[in-house]
């Protein structure tokens, strides 16, 4: 079987894995996490993106941290294929697989089956030009126009995601979407998935208190030292990062890196709620219910 948990920013995805994790163990059954957050891939991006300490982790097996140095650019065909070998590799040494991340598109790519459209050289190299000349802003907008579910699950500032999005448009003649993981069709039959919920009113200052926290926990510092050592596109990009670094280059008071961070993380969940809400299946728990681990334990016992 495998597990999957999911939800917005901020729910406690993974503090359910780890209970969930310990449960099995303690009935025969070992478990291991697989990561589903595209930042967390990344090697020294730790206080912005709240990735376990390898103490937190609890012993339980962790694959998918620290796997891409921050000038490598992160791709979803790339990590579909690692996580399911992962998957694969935990299934056959009779464990559990929980795949546990926020990443929509990530999560998506290994649950349900998918296969990714193609890439034409000559297209992508004229879109990312136009990237460069014009930014993700005026891409988004196009995007917009042909696509608005992709551009909604896509998000305006993710330029390189735009621009492939645009490509597969250019391509196929069709949707971006069309090209979208079908979640009618599961990977893997025996999957159950637990979905994790926090009214609004909740999350937000929640959220607002977790960017606090990363500045506090020293975040700029951290920001620092990747920059020093060189950040590819789509980690200079990352909420949080982005504003340290503009912080750090004074382009950005202390007072306003965190304030738009702040806005972009509740902006980033707000788009998480809305991909994960389609998932068929999903098994809805509240976050902060005293009774989700028993809950979610007892799915598991029934489904498994």
């Amino acid at each position: 079987m495998l597990v999957v948990i999911v939800g917005a920013t901020g729910t406690g995805k993974s503090t359910l894995s780890l209970e969930l994790a310990e449960r099995l163990a303690a009935s025969g059954r070992p478990a291991e996490i697989v990561n589903a957050d595209a930042m967390q891939l990344y090697r020294g991006m730790d206080i912005g993106t709240a990735k376990l300490a390898v103490g937190e982790r609890r012993g339980v097996p962790h694959h998918l941290l620290d796997v891409l140095d921050p000038t490598d650019e992160a791709s979803v065909a790339g990590y579909q294929a690692e996580a399911r070998a992962a998957i694969e590799d935990i299934l056959g040494r009779n464990a559990t697989p929980i795949l546990v991340g926020g990443s929509g598109l990530y999560v998506s790519s290994v649950v349900y089956d998918f296969r990714f459209p193609g890439t034409d050289p000559v297209i992508r190299e004229r879109l990312e030009a136009q990237l460069d000349a014009e930014g993700p802003g005026m891409m988004f907008r196009r995007l917009r126009e042909v696509d608005p579910r992709a551009a909604e699950a896509i998000g305006p500032h993710n330029g390189r995601r735009i621009v492939r999005a645009l490509e597969v448009v250019e391509l196929t003649g069709g949707p971006f979407g069309s090209g979208l993981p079908d979640e009618s069709s599961l990977w893997t039959p025996q999957t159950t998935t637990v979905g994790l919920t926090t009214p609004r009113e909740q999350l937000v200052p929640r959220l607002d208190a977790r960017v606090s926290r990363m500045w506090a926990d020293g975040l700029v510092e951290e920001a620092a030292s990747l920059d020093r050592a060189g950040l590819g596109v789509t980690a200079a990009r990352a909420i949080g990062y982005a504003q340290a670094i503009a912080q750090l280059r004074g382009a950005l008071t202390e007072e306003q890196a965190i304030d738009e961070t702040r806005v972009l993380t509740r902006k980033y969940a707000r788009r998480q709620v809305g991909w994960f809400k389609r998932y068929p299946g999903t098994n809805w728990l509240g976050s902060d219910d005293p009774d989700r681990v028993d809950a979610a334990w007892q799915l598991l016992l029934n489904n498994g």
